[in-house]
């Protein structure tokens, strides 16, 4: 009985673990490699693995960098159930069908090239038609249901809070005499983000996978984090340019448009032509509100009264490309969310190359930004950007909301961990290697915790773990 490393290992993208447990092979997330395009290339080598031996796949949620290769895995031969909750089934039918989408195209942009060149063509990581073949092995869980979805092996989701469907996983192991529970904690929400509820806290464990993604920070209190974003709005009004908001299609862009609705009148929304130009974004907007079941009780609240608490009166979806186009002729008052998020593709590079030269414009950046990635050289502080090989001054102000983060800051992580009733060891993943390392100190010091930081490829023999240590009180300051 053994677990394996093989992503978002030492890294923050390209989660994916393989457990070896009674002769059978799953396989907790399947996600893209994201960052530079030296990181990004590593997508197309082979599996470490055989597709076809692996028996299940759990999928903790939609976003790509834990979903974005399960139709590479239906392509290499993989035909066993993808389980995951019904929400994540429905969000992965859009964003994988517009990655394969996407794929598509950009293969088309590269071989007009290569063909130019006379360099050998190139095929797309996978098409549209591939992702779609990839939704029919999918099936859906509810949170809080336990189901063996192998002999000896079972599952169940708890809802994480991160995005809408998003799952902390646990998975109980036999084998033999030997039993394992394993937890792994997903991407964790930030407590008292906007829509969705809290992480749920678990109480058993043999081994921990806690992502790291913030293990060396905190966060901004809301109160803060609603201030600051008051105050860049205001002064964007002032200087009378456009706003550009890259954001992550799903959760973000949801939370973005719920909260100016919920301020439309105190930071005076209305003043603003409001574009959320990203077809995706739209359709995972629809899908939110078509789980509604899933919101706090504040959104739950907000959806009976409304019917959609994502709808504004001055918003305008903008799905086509001449849509899209038709918004760069706008030179002030317009507040444009478009993907993708850390800005390394999608429509919110055509809005860069219209306005982050023009002193007036602002860009928020509301989320995680990978190294390697455009929206990491802003919030770096980059002076020029390239886009289409076209150098470009960075005139326009960069703020960095940090408070938005979907995942929870170091107190949250710690705090999260604090509700085992023992301290079980800890793999930490998900994370920059500086950001691990720093929660890694906290987890040993606050807890006695036994804690790891695997590299990729590690194999953990599960019958070798150590024993749980008693908990103990944990300490006051984070």
């Amino acid at each position: 009985m053994e677990i394996q490393f093989l992503g978002a290992a030492r890294e923050v993208t390209g989660s994916c673990y393989l457990i070896h447990a009674g002769g059978r092979r799953i396989l907790v997330d399947c996600g893209l490699i994201q960052g530079s395009a030296a990181d990004e290339v590593r997508n197309r080598e082979p599996f470490p693995f055989d597709p076809t031996r692996i028996d299940a796949v759990v999928l903790s949620h939609a976003h790509l960098d834990h979903s974005g290769r399960i139709p590479l895995l239906v392509k290499a031969g993989f035909r066993g159930p993808i389980y995951t909750q019904r929400a994540t089934r429905d969000l992965c039918r859009i964003m994988l069908k517009d990655a394969g989408h996407l794929n598509e195209k950009d293969a088309q942009w590269e071989n007009r090239k290569r063909q130019r060149k006379g360099s050998p063509l190139v095929e797309p990581l996978y098409t549209l038609a591939e992702a779609e073949a990839a939704m029919r092995y999918f099936k859906v869980l509810d949170y809080g249901v336990t189901q063996e979805i192998l002999p000896g092996i079972r599952v169940r989701l708890r809802d994480a809070g991160h995005i809408l469907g998003s799952a902390i996983v646990e998975l109980w192991l036999q084998e033999d005499d030997l039993a394992r529970k394993l937890v792994f904690s997903g991407d964790l929400g930030h407590r008292g983000a906007p829509v969705l509820r809290n992480p749920e806290a678990v109480g058993e464990a043999d081994l921990v996978l806690l992502e790291s993604t913030y293990g060396d920070r905190q966060h901004r209190s809301w109160e803060d984090t609603w201030a600051e974003l008051a105050e860049v709005l205001g002064q964007a009004e002032r200087e009378r340019g456009n706003v550009l908001v890259p954001a992550f299609a799903v959760g973000r862009t949801q939370e973005l448009l719920y909260i100016f609705g919920r301020r439309y009148e105190d930071w005076d929304i209305g003043r603003w032509t409001i574009f959320l130009d990203s077809p995706m974004a739209i359709e995972a907007t629809a899908v939110y509100a078509r789980h509604w079941q899933l919101f706090d009780n504040e959104a739950t609240e907000a959806y009976r009264r409304t019917r959609n608490p994502f709808e504004l009166p001055n918003l305008h979806y903008s799905h086509s490309s001449t849509q899209s186009m038709a918004i760069n002729r706008i030179q002030s008052g317009a507040m444009i969310i478009a993907g993708s998020g850390m800005c390394n593709g999608g429509r919110i590079k055509h809005h860069l190359k219209h306005n982050i030269w023009r002193e007036h414009s602002h860009v928020i950046i509301t989320g995680f930004q990978a190294r390697g990635t455009l929206g990491r050289a802003l919030v770096d502080g980059a002076t020029h950007i390239r886009l289409w090989g076209e150098v470009i001054r960075v005139a326009a102000k960069i703020h960095t909301i940090g408070g938005l983060s979907a995942h929870a800051d170091q107190a949250g992580l710690l705090d999260w961990y604090a509700h085992f009733d023992e301290r079980p060891p800890v793999a930490l993943v998900h994370g920059e290697p500086e950001a691990m390392d720093i929660l890694a100190r906290r987890l040993r010091n606050d807890y006695e915790a036994t804690v790891l930081t695997p590299a990729p490829d590690t194999r953990l023999d599960l019958r070798n773990l150590p024993p749980r240590a008693p908990a103990r009180p944990a300490a006051v300051e984070h």
